[in-house]
């Protein structure tokens, strides 16, 4: 198989055209002509998924390594000591980032992570009623993904419209039709917005809500006659103990 085969069938997966305008989804590193050895998928381009890649393979993630245009290559920082990594041991590289959230990931883990048997999806969010109070959505939202970050509670009601943004959400508070928004990545000032305004928000994590992005593209793929392997990147803020 050649990257212009596989870079197709992602786009059938997911297409690119649907990505937000300041995103960089779709072919990041390599040559289109190229045969593949290897395809694998993982949340990152993170050192350790590169060193266990064998020359000519793919590798499919999530966030894109290079995000802004950049304008050097210091070798020294990041992302360039990545690049050169990637180009040295030619592999090739595609990001499906914010077209797979839109089509894909969001609803996964509504469904499959939050157990939502109803609920509607609307572009980035996915939106669910619900009679619970506070302080259960907040124990399932900590039994979903280990751990609840940060909080601020919402104006009491009878029931709650709660919206799920994976990643880092924060910048939708106020923009969306929610009563609590389940992110990652919640900054002081989001926190400020969202109690003016009577919105509660829960912050799962940035890597926490978003990884599962490798066992739900593995399977696609293979519905395609792909074998990918998952490689699991790391939370970059963990010690790496557990």
């Amino acid at each position: 198989m050649t990257l212009r085969e596989l870079l197709n069938m992602c786009d059938q997966i997911s297409p690119f055209e649907t990505q937000e305008s300041w995103d960089n989804s779709g072919l990041i590193i390599g040559n289109l002509s190229a045969e593949i050895s290897q395809i694998v998928v993982s949340l990152e381009a993170d050192k350790n998924a590169i060193d266990a890649l064998p020359s000519g393979a793919a590798l499919i993630v999530h966030h894109p390594l290079i995000f802004s245009p950049l304008k050097t290559l210091n070798f020294a920082e990041y992302p360039a000591l990545l690049i050169r990594e990637l180009v040295c041991k030619n592999i090739n590289l595609i990001a499906m980032h914010t077209n797979f959230d839109k089509s894909h990931l969001n609803r996964y883990v509504a469904k499959e992570i939050l157990g939502w048997r109803e609920f509607e999806s609307d572009d980035l969010v996915c939106y669910h009623q619900t009679q619970f109070d506070f302080e259960k959505i907040v124990d399932l939202v900590k039994k979903a993904f280990g751990a609840v970050k940060a909080l601020t509670p919402p104006k009491k009601r009878e029931s709650y419209r709660v919206a799920l943004c994976c990643g880092s959400g924060g910048s939708m508070i106020g923009e969306i039709d929610c009563d609590i928004l389940i992110t990652g990545d919640l900054k002081y000032h989001d926190a400020i917005r969202a109690k003016a305004l009577g919105i509660g928000v829960i912050d799962a994590g940035h890597y926490e809500t978003e990884r599962f992005f490798g066992e739900v593209l593995a399977p696609l793929l293979k519905e395609k006659g792909i074998n990918a392997i998952i490689a699991h990147s790391q939370n970059p803020f963990s010690d790496g103990t557990r």
